[in-house]
């Protein structure tokens, strides 16, 4: 397995108190594979995802367990110059905003070719070579003579690419891309992603795409993962959640998405508002917006129960699956 995240938590310690942004998170992506982990703002997604990257920033974020295991090595054991030779050469992640990613007093091609000058030792020339060669390979027009522009010189879904050619500038095995299709239109979004799993099925590599749409990993994800104040509340292949959701949450976001067979109706929206973090609701945390909530919702936390009925491996977080399943 390229990378096993194992009963991870997380929390910031605030003036407010403790917010426990991630509770106890498990989830694995091997080569090749691509894992969707969706959820709404404050799910615990790109804080998980930073955890994994070792970019958290400590304080006011803490990691109070678990284990992040890359190729069978504990990434949370390692010192953080050993931590620093994995990050960018082994592993890499693409923000959700480029703009303000992206050194707005360098040009694109000083920035690109900075990974080969400080992993590599190259020259600064022969690293302006390789940042052509990266621009060309994520499809930049003009790549030889736009190398020395700066970010504010390209559109947002260029910008994207020069994101995505720096996440591959050393030839990573695994790829974080945290909203990465975030304030792009429909039709650039869907070229990124077409680029995301081209460039994926090329290099061989683990691909963890974190996002809020179901729409947008339907077409590129194996399995899915949804989160919810901080915790995993539903594991399947990407075709069962879309078949048969066995989660009132991830239905909830299933039918939120819109719909050409709908046209004219009001939109599905999900009740309420997440959680704060600083005082998760008891029991199960859906189920002040759940529809199909009980007593034992709000009083028992819901571990993850295997989705026995079906033909492969997945599992909910929620005591009432099978009704949810067949609802």
């Amino acid at each position: 397995m390229l990378l096993e995240v194992r009963d991870l938590h997380v929390e910031f310690h605030t003036r407010d108190g403790i917010a426990k942004a991630v509770n106890g998170v498990n989830y694995s992506v091997d080569s090749g594979e691509t894992l969707a982990v969706l959820g709404e703002s404050g799910s615990g997604k790109s804080v998980t995802a930073q955890a994994v990257m070792g970019i958290l920033d400590m304080p006011p974020g803490k990691i109070t367990g678990g284990e992040i295991l890359f190729q069978g090595q504990d990434l949370l054991k390692l010192k953080e110059e050993e931590r620093r030779k994995v990050r960018g050469a082994k592993m890499a992640m693409i923000f959700q905003d480029a703009l303000s990613s992206l050194n707005p007093v360098l040009s694109v091609g000083e920035q690109l070719g900075e990974m080969f000058v400080v992993h590599k030792g190259m020259s600064k020339k022969d690293a302006r070579a390789q940042a052509v060669e990266l621009m060309d390979r994520v499809r930049i027009p003009a790549a030889k003579e736009r190398v020395g522009q700066y970010p504010h010189q390209f559109s947002g879904g260029m910008r994207q690419r020069i994101m995505i050619a720096m996440a591959l500038a050393l030839e990573p095995e695994l790829i974080i891309a945290d909203e990465p299709t975030t304030a792009l239109d429909v039709t650039v979004q869907a070229q990124v992603m077409e680029l995301l799993a081209e460039l994926q099925r090329e290099y061989n590599m683990g691909l963890i795409l974190i996002t809020h749409d179901l729409g947008v990993v339907a077409d590129v994800a194996d399995d899915i993962a949804v989160m919810y104040a901080g915790r995993i509340v539903e594991k399947a292949p990407v075709h069962e959640i879309y078949k048969a959701p066995a989660h009132p949450y991830t239905r909830g976001l299933l039918d939120s998405i819109p719909r050409l067979d709908q046209k004219g109706q009001e939109l599905y929206a999900i009740k309420g508002l997440p959680p704060n973090l600083l005082a998760i609701p008891p029991g199960c945390a859906f189920n002040p917006r759940c529809p199909m909530a009980q007593d034992v919702c709000r009083t028992d936390v819901p571990p993850l129960y295997e989705v026995t009925e079906s033909p492969v491996p997945r599992s909910s977080a929620c005591h009432f699956w099978k009704e949810c399943l067949h609802g």
